[in-house]
């Protein structure tokens, strides 16, 4: 046998040829002069020794750019022509479809019918169904149905081309959404339901595995994986009487779209939609009301912005779902007895989630160095001198950013300015009174006068208090002075500074909140109001001044080992991160600016108060009783006598790790 393929390095092709070098005969490829290397490293992996022959051509050239010579000296030995080459992306432009799919197909049917070749395979696509309704047969192909877009128009156009101009025998195939390989995992590239792999990571990273989801249901996928598409395109194309029919390479069964991310979801060890909400739904509120509302502006820059965090081309969204399911009787005869079929997706998912998360997943091609970001910038920190704040600056200054030192303590300052400088980093202090409004306003007006640009703003500096409001009934000072430092200081702190970050076009806010506001533990009324109210104030602000640069990061931080927990001795015995660990967060939201940073057992928090508040109740009233009063809020002198751990208070805090209880 004597094959001739375009393509043959593409995705699909290079599996193919691996099945047809196991049969006996020579492979003459298609390649561009430039890309003959490319070809030969494939050959040596291959190991097909010189049995593969490459052709000097180009799809867009006249019977590919072959010379009458050339023609001449192939014509009629080729017993098979693969023609495999083709734009398979949703978001090329009209022309690059037309251009590859059209023209090229026509230059390849040119040039099959030259060599007068055994038999043209023309590997098409189930978008030649375009939107069709219903069960789409091998047969059905110019029934006027509707081809939404410039590839299913130009894949439709392409295999017209070789039904009424191919002068030898053809065949073509339709395979269906194409992903990696079952047993490997091995992809090319992110298409089809790779594009929603990223969103099913990040709800991984903020959501623990069994929260179950809602969402939409968007109508019918059908995939397969590659090495099915090129086992059945060999075996097909090698039996005989088969001529002038279409196989469709498709799943028998077509699956909810749905179904499939549940299936990656698994994969991903991520949440499921445990409720999928059909869209017949929305299908039935008055016709244009949803495409109305996506034409307003202010719409269409939430959608995009949505869309672009996700990596999910927005041309894509449009064909989710495939209209019609396809008939595969013809295939399954033609491939009855060899044992060639489409595995079931949960059975391999696993492989291409892997295969994805390890070679494909665009951040691992990213320079995710927080160095990169923060060298030469300045960051100013409140809250400074010990704690998170400090390890904040430290961090900053190792990764060749200027932290500005603010805090009260002075002499505290300086220390770490020395310990900065000495390790060759740099450092300037402000001590300033952060509950003092004026004290803000003199602070930022040296900051700014001596420091010509200011990128980042970290609020940590803050004040915590545990105690039940029955026994702050007569301490009302204590929400004032709560609320004095953790919001209105804060916020005063960003309001000097947001005219400059205005100016500039650039800065990013980065607010230390609690894990408290997600989980509204008992005893912390003036801690969580206060971090409450800003991040409420954040919300607001934000969509106010992201047209101007200016964007935000909310760390709702779990329990950290700081000086600020020390009064209340249970928490000696209870799991906590290190302020190392926090400031590893801050610079993660400086470096990825992020809108929140949450643990998962926080954001946990929020959904089961949002679907079931009385029962959290009663939760948080069982925490109520288990963990009493500290001796400090209570007044007692001798705290560490009074305050033991009961195995009760430790086990909870293990289920529960990081919240303030």
């Amino acid at each position: 046998m004597t094959y001739f393929l375009t393509g043959a390095t593409g995705f699909i092709g290079r599996h193919l040829v691996l099945r047809l070098l196991e049969r006996d005969g020579d492979v003459h490829v298609l390649v561009r002069d430039g890309s003959q290397d490319r070809l030969q490293r494939l050959a040596e992996r291959w190991g097909a020794g010189d049995r593969i022959k490459p052709v000097i051509g180009d799809l867009g050239q006249p019977r590919l750019g072959l010379s009458d010579e050339r023609i001449a000296e192939l014509g009629g030995t080729v017993d098979h022509v693969f023609h495999l080459a083709a734009m398979y992306d949703m978001t090329a432009d009209d022309a690059s479809n037309e251009r590859l799919n059209v023209d090229g197909t026509r230059n390849v049917v040119d040039l099959a019918n030259a060599l007068r070749a055994g038999c043209l395979h023309h590997v098409s696509s189930v978008a030649v169904a375009g939107s069709r309704k219903g069960l789409f047969r091998e047969d059905h192909f110019d029934e006027g149905q509707e081809l939404p877009s410039a590839y299913h128009r130009t894949k439709f156009e392409a295999e017209k081309l070789v039904r009424q101009e191919t002068s030898v025998p053809w065949r073509v195939y339709r395979p269906a959404i194409v992903v990696g390989h079952s047993q490997t995992g091995e992809m090319d590239k992110i298409d089809g339901p790779y594009y929603f792999f990223k969103a099913i990571q990040k709800t991984r990273h903020a959501l623990p595995e069994w929260m179950p989801l809602i969402g939409p249901e968007l109508g019918y996928t059908n995939i397969v994986p590659v090495d099915f598409v090129a086992a059945a395109l060999d075996h097909i194309a090698h039996q005989p009487d088969l001529d002038g029919q279409a196989f469709h390479l498709t799943n028998p069964t077509a699956m909810r779209v749905g179904e499939s991310l549940n299936a990656f979801a698994k994969a991903a060890h991520a949440p499921q939609l445990a409720l999928r909400i059909d869209k017949r739904l929305t299908d039935a509120l008055p016709k244009g009301t949803l495409s109305m509302l996506m034409k307003l502006p202010q719409a269409r820059d939430m959608r995009r912005t949505l869309l672009a965090d996700l990596g999910i081309p927005e041309e894509v969204v449009e064909h989710m779902a495939l209209a019609p399911q396809f008939d595969t009787r013809d295939t399954e005869r033609a491939l009855a007895g060899t044992g060639i079929e489409v595995p079931q997706l949960h059975t391999y998912a696993d492989k291409l989630w892997d295969y994805w998360e390890r070679t494909l997943d665009p951040d691992l091609y990213k320079d995710r160095s927080f160095a990169h970001l923060i060298n030469g910038r300045t960051v100013v920190i409140t809250g400074a001198s010990s704690g998170i704040g400090r390890a904040t600056a430290l961090k900053v200054a190792a990764a060749g950013g200027v932290p500005l030192l603010v805090a009260r303590g002075v002499e505290k300052l300086e220390t770490l300015r020395e310990e900065i400088e000495a390790a060759g980093g740099t450092a300037h202090v402000y001590s300033a009174d952060l509950s003092d409004m004026d004290a803000i306003e003199e602070v930022v007006a040296r900051v700014l006068a001596d420091h010509p640009a200011i990128d980042f703003l970290v609020n940590n500096a803050g004040r915590s208090i545990r105690r039940s409001v029955k026994l702050s009934e007569d301490r009302f000072h204590d929400f004032e002075r709560t609320m004095q430092l953790n919001y209105f200081g804060a916020i005063k702190m960003i309001m000097c500074l947001l005219p400059h970050m205005r100016e500039r076009k650039f800065g990013h806010i980065v607010n230390v909140s609690s894990i408290g506001v997600q989980t509204s533990p008992p005893r912390f009324s003036a801690y969580v109001a206060s971090k409450s109210a800003l991040d409420a104030w954040t919300r607001v602000a934000s969509s106010e001044v992201i047209g101007d640069g200016v964007s935000f990061t909310t760390i709702h931080m779990p329990l950290v080992r700081t000086p600020m927990i020390a009064p209340t001795k249970l928490y000696d015995h209870f799991p906590t991160i290190s302020p190392d660990e926090a400031a590893d967060l801050i610079c993660e939201g400086m470096r990825a600016r992020p809108k929140s940073l949450n643990t998962k057992l926080g954001t946990a928090g929020e959904v089961l108060y949002a679907v079931a508040p009385k029962a959290v109740d009663q939760i948080l009233h069982m925490a109520y009783k288990i963990f009493p009063d500290s001796a400090a809020s209570k007044g007692e002198k001798d705290p560490q006598a009074a305050e033991k751990a009961s195995v009760e208070q430790i086990a909870m805090a293990n289920i529960m790790k990081g919240v303030h209880w």
